[in-house]
Order: C-alpha cells, then sequence, then structure tokens
C-alpha cells in the first residue's frame, strides 16, 4: 500500500473568496490562503478548494460530505462558536449520525459518522 493515497478533495464555488476564507477561518477553524480566484482550507485531515463564481446557482446547488469520528467534537465546537445555520445532530434515516451547515454563498457541508462510532450518539 503506498504512503500517500489518492485522495478526493471536493472543489466549492464562492462568490467572495475573502468572505470565504473569513468564513471557514473565523467560524469553522480552518486555515487558508487564496491566489486569484482560487482557494483552499484545511483543518486537521479535512480540505476543500473554492474557485470563484459568478452565479449564485453553482454554490446553491453543490455540497461536501465531511465523515469520521472527529464529527461530533465539531459539532460540539461550532455549537460553542453559534455558528450560523448549524442544524441539530441526529440520526438520519439512513442510519448516519450527521449536523450540516449552510457556507455563506450556499454550499452545502454535511457532517457524519456511524452511530456505533460514538456510543450513544449525540
Amino acid at each position: 500500500m503506498t504512503k500517500d493515497p489518492a485522495r478526493c478533495i471536493p472543489i466549492l464555488a464562492s462568490l467572495d473568496i475573502a468572505e470565504t476564507l473569513t468564513f471557514y477561518r473565523d467560524q469553522l477553524g480552518f486555515a487558508g490562503e487564496a491566489w486569484g480566484d482560487y482557494a483552499l482550507v484545511r483543518r486537521d485531515e479535512m480540505e476543500l478548494h473554492f474557485w470563484l463564481a459568478k452565479d449564485r446557482i453553482h454554490p446553491e446547488h453543490t455540497a461536501c460530505y465531511i465523515r469520521g469520528g472527529q464529527v461530533p467534537a465539531l459539532f460540539e465546537e461550532f455549537s460553542a462558536r453559534n455558528v450560523p445555520g448549524l442544524t441539530a445532530f441526529e440520526v438520519k434515516p439512513w442510519n448516519m449520525l450527521e449536523f450540516a451547515i449552510l457556507d455563506p454563498h450556499g454550499n452545502l457541508l454535511r457532517f457524519g459518522c456511524a452511530p456505533q462510532e460514538v456510543g450513544n450518539g449525540a
């Protein structure tokens, strides 16, 4: 097995790169940087890229799923920060414990883990 496996990294639309960087840094705890009309943010093993879009239809029709054992702690952190639009952390019909956030431009970030990964749930 390779020491550097291939990963999938979503490239989401941004209507304002500076606003995107500010939201992900100040609200969600990511570090990021931009090069003209392209940006990336990172936090632990999470990485998201952004391209500058001119039409709101692009971010409002895209999403990213973030999965893993860190998700319950992220929910607690985002709750304490009063992140706007944070949904409840609950088991969905597809048996995933999830919460979601819409970023300022409409990208859906859905965070989830299997309920058995966190014991009795959130």
